[in-house]
């Protein structure tokens, strides 16, 4: 009996670490997905000038 109260938790620990790879297994990690997909184009001109008395942008 007191075999089984050793054994049942650890064999639990196996299925639940087993269920994780068998999920990383199937679902694509997250940064796998973002480094796989081409970046965002930024925009090349500004969509619109800045309002009258703003000041310029430090460079």
């Amino acid at each position: 009996m007191e075999l089984l109260a050793v054994l049942i938790p650890v064999l639990m620990l196996g299925i639940v670490l087993a269920l994780g790879r068998y999920e990383e297994m199937l679902l694509p990690a997250e940064k796998e997905a973002t480094r796989l997909a081409p970046p965002p184009a930024l925009p090349t001109s500004p969509s619109s000038p800045a309002p009258a008395g703003t000041p310029a942008p430090s460079p």
